[in-house]
């Protein structure tokens, strides 16, 4: 009389994993390999997931940018104005650096434009062909001229 085994879930599994091999089917033998596999990539849910109105305020906020100063307010110079620059420059066919006069001929938000009478040059010894020597509003070697309050008309006589 033959002795009939029983069967276990144990015994089962292998036998499937073998028979999804003998049928050449690869697709599942993948699927199990997957499950069996170690996850190195798993993607997770998003961690923050707050309802709107639960916000919680960060602070007084930061603007993007930093200004030197507020756009549109008034600097020191004017257009048209006298100014005394520390340059290089010409003086009696020589070249010194020292302190020499020009007029403002360009306001912005940043920069200054000076233009001289006389050649200016650059630092690195290059003679600048407009004459026009650009500088930051806040910068140390430009500085206003004060008006002279000497100068009087002359009165003109009533004949």
């Amino acid at each position: 009389m033959p002795v009939k085994a029983k069967k276990t879930k144990v015994q089962e599994k292998p036998k499937k994993v073998v028979e999804a091999k003998s049928n050449g089917n690869g697709a599942q033998s993948k699927v199990r390999a997957a499950e069996d596999g170690r996850v190195v990539n798993k993607i997770s849910p998003p961690h923050n997931l707050v309802k709107s109105d639960e916000r919680k305020p960060k602070g007084p906020r930061v603007p993007q940018f930093a200004y030197m100063r507020a756009p549109g307010s008034a600097s020191d110079f004017q257009v048209g104005d006298t100014v005394e620059v520390y340059c290089d420059h010409e003086k009696n066919k020589d070249r010194v650096r020292g302190w020499i006069r020009g007029i403002v001929v360009q306001v912005d938000n940043k920069m200054v434009a000076v233009q001289f009478r006389s050649n200016v040059f650059l630092t690195d010894g290059w003679m600048v062909p407009d004459r026009i020597l650009w500088y930051p509003l806040n910068s140390e070697h430009i500085r206003s001229i004060a008006k002279k309050s000497g100068k009087r008309e002359k009165a003109l006589p009533d004949y």
